[in-house]
């Protein structure tokens, strides 16, 4: 039976219900996570049953594609929908890529890489609202002033994927065959959709259905163009190629025709609206910045560990978990202090403060670094993402009407994703290229430079071992180098998180005891509880 309450308080939404949601919504993230650390360790096993070398970049970009594309456009769906039927469907689509990736070329082999293409391109799409559904149906279920208290369990969420992400991936590399990279999806996934099927209850808004196909569309193609640039560029094609030139121009254009249509629209798939919020605004730069030097810069470390540091592909993961408990205990930290005193502002200001510093230690890292030292310096880092990563999330949707909670959830997660495929095609052209330089003149004598492989992909421990040893030498120098000098690079970006978090205000959250009148909600419209 359906019933009609007024929107302007907060749904009741029963306790024992948020307890059993949970869960559901725990292994959504995961899924989100977990796919693609588990899917790179598999790749040289794809590539080598399917072939296709040269389309390898693809199997990636054609994930990063479909998910970048359908964020935002999940988000406003979830908004004029009802979250949970969206939210259901994202994770349908995501299972069903799931079991077609891990059955390419079961029927036609010599097309089994096209399949795995375009069946990544489907995973994607679906995979696009598993992240941005659960924030906004947490941000349903629990008040701005309570969210503190589940940002130690996404903390936890997200140490399991990047610690155990590589590790499944090895084992499944080393021990099964490579296909249940994919299918490794399809029982999380089915527990998680039965559990939030039969439990979880949302309100659900009452407004006048009109998508955006026009704005969709051109955000579709013209994100795709600018994706497509950190993809190809320095790689396929130069910087200044006509091809490159010619996707920025593309996308200029499109992205821009798509802003002029945001402010003509009855439904928007982004409200441009929501940026007058000027915290809104801050934490989507910060957001960007964040993804752009963090996911950028320690894209990288797990090749440093295996090759430099000589860990195996599975310990690699165990060497990231430093990292992960720093990121973890802060990330609780904050949000029990959150919860108490319903204080915010200080946090993004201290964790793009120790951000930078964990940037300038790892500039710090040579072929004689020790794992000790490393791992303090991920330590580090793993503080400040804890103070930001959910900190940032929480203020985005907090500076927003609740009626645009999936928009805001979206559209953050849509602005750190883009920062971060920039900064990973930008550190990665960087990588190469003084790479590149540092062997120039540090091979030995007579070695011939031009035939070794620059190709990041190619620098594999097992193939590091059979070179001769002064050459080795040479390589892990590079390596090294090329590696520290990233996060000089990702230092210029980091120190501009806490310059834009100093102007962050102190809007009192939603559940709070007292709030500013000039910043109350707006009343919302009525909403029907199921």
């Amino acid at each position: 039976m359906t019933t009609v309450q007024d929107a302007t308080s907060s749904p009741e939404i029963p306790k024992p219900n948020l307890r059993v949601v949970l869960p559901g919504l725990m292994l959504a993230i995961l899924l989100a996570m977990l796919d693609n650390m588990i899917v790179g360790t598999a790749m040289p096993r794809i590539v080598g049953e399917l072939g296709g070398l040269d389309k390898l970049s693809w199997v990636v970009t054609a994930y990063v594609l479909g998910t970048t594309i359908s964020t935002p456009i999940w988000g406003k769906l979830g908004d004029l929908y009802g979250r949970k039927t969206i939210f259901l469907v994202s994770i349908v689509i995501f299972l069903i890529g799931s079991a077609l990736s891990g059955a390419a070329g079961e029927i036609d082999p010599a097309s089994g890489m096209n399949q795995l293409i375009a069946f990544r391109a489907l995973q994607g799409l679906g995979g696009g609202g598993l992240m941005v559904g659960a924030m906004a149906i947490i941000g349903d279920l629990v008040p701005p002033r309570e969210r503190g208290k589940y940002q130690g369990m996404m903390a936890a969420i997200m140490a399991i994927a990047m610690v155990g992400g590589p590790l499944i991936g090895g084992l499944i590399t080393d021990h099964a065959d490579w296909r249940w990279a994919f299918y490794v999806n399809l029982p999380i996934g089915g527990i998680a959709l039965f559990v939030l099927a039969s439990t979880l209850h949302l309100p659900k808004y009452r407004t006048e259905h009109r998508i955006d196909w026009l704005g969709a569309a051109l955000l579709s193609v013209g994100v795709t163009a600018l994706v497509l640039i950190t993809t190809w560029g320095g790689d396929k094609y130069a910087w200044g190629s006509k091809e490159i030139l010619g996707l920025a121009a593309v996308g200029v254009v499109l992205i821009a025709v798509f802003l002029w249509t945001q402010t003509r629209v009855a439904e928007p798939i982004l409200p441009l609206g929501i940026f007058r919020n000027r915290n809104f605004s801050l934490v989507s730069i910060i957001g960007f910045m964040v993804g752009f030097a963090m996911f950028g810069a320690i894209s990288f470390l797990p090749l440093y560990i295996q090759t430099v540091q000589g860990a195996s592909a599975t310990n690699s993961g165990l060497l990231l978990l430093p990292m992960m408990l720093g990121m973890m205990v802060t990330s609780v930290v904050a949000g029990r202090t959150i919860t108490k005193t319903g204080k915010y502002r200080m946090f993004p200001i201290i964790g793009g403060v120790t951000l930078a510093l964990a940037m300038f230690l790892l500039t710090r890292l040579d072929v004689d670094t020790s794992i000790t030292e490393s791992s303090i310096y991920m330590v580090v880092l793993g503080v400040g993402m804890g103070f930001l990563m959910q900190t940032t999330m929480l203020i985005a949707q907090n500076s927003v009407e609740q009626k645009d909670l999936g928009v805001s959830s979206s559209t953050a997660t849509f602005v750190r994703s883009i920062g971060g495929s920039f900064g990973v095609s930008i550190f990665g052209a960087v990588f190469v290229n003084r790479l590149k330089d540092d062997l120039s003149g540090a091979m030995p004598a007579g070695t011939p430079a031009g035939g070794m492989s620059f190709d990041v992909g190619g620098l594999q421990p097992d193939k590091l071992e059979l070179l001769p040893e002064p050459v080795k030498a040479a390589v892990l120098h590079g390596i090294a180098y090329a590696t520290s000098g990233l996060f000089w690079w990702a230092l210029g970006f980091a120190i501009l998180v806490p310059v834009a978090a100093w102007f962050v205000k102190e809007v009192p959250l939603r559940g709070s005891e007292s709030t500013d009148g000039a910043d109350e909600q707006a009343p919302r419209p009525l909403v029907a509880v199921e």
